[in-house]
């Protein structure tokens, strides 16, 4: 026997959570109906929570996984010796990894305001793990003489800022080349950091 069309076995997890990532980034969390997902999927709304109890799971889950993401990708990164090496490192690849992301980036920094507050702890978390990451670094060459920053906490935050927010704005072919958008960053990472070399 045929399954009716709109069963949940046509859909899959992670076709909805593109779908969910795509309109969340467009229309806000908000704005967005579990209906508005189903249709956009093309299966009835009840088919959904065979794969997510509800809206507010479906936006944790996907704010956490881009956040493991980031810290998987990191951890696996070939390590620097050198401050500023590690430094110029850390930038490079979080430029790199968020340039071809800016639905999750969105999403993971404009929607904190829509988690509970549980998941916003949780999701804090793991933003912090990936600043500290940073903080390490610049700890590391602020002891060392390499660089003059006056308080690790928040030059971190502001470097991650930075870099983040390339995506608002950067468009290939409209200004300078990736490579050369990247380099320029790293410059003014080093600025940031006081480095002295």
């Amino acid at each position: 026997m045929a399954r009716k069309q709109g069963s949940h076995s046509d859909i899959s997890g992670p076709k909805i959570r593109k779908a969910a990532l795509r309109l969340f980034a467009q229309k806000g969390f908000a704005a967005v109906s579990m209906r508005e997902l189903a249709t956009e999927v093309g299966v009835q709304a009840g088919a959904l929570y065979n794969y997510t109890s509800d809206k507010q799971t479906l936006l944790f889950d996907l704010m956490r996984a881009h956040m493991e993401e980031v810290l998987s990708a990191w951890s696996a990164h070939p390590p620097e010796v050198a401050p500023l090496d590690q430094l110029d490192a850390f930038s490079r690849f979080h430029i790199n990894f968020h340039f071809d992301r800016a639905h999750e980036i969105f999403v993971a920094y404009m929607e904190l305001r829509n988690l509970t507050p549980q998941n916003f702890q949780a999701l804090e978390a793991l933003r912090r793990q990936y600043e500290t990451e940073l903080e390490v670094i610049l700890i590391s060459g602020q002891k060392s003489g390499v660089f003059q920053v006056k308080d690790t906490r928040v030059t971190a935050r502001a470097v991650s800022a930075m870099l983040t927010g390339i995506n608002t704005w950067y468009r290939d072919g409209k200004t300078l080349s990736r490579p050369e958008i990247v380099e320029m960053y790293v410059d003014m990472v080093r600025g940031i950091a006081g480095v002295r070399v």
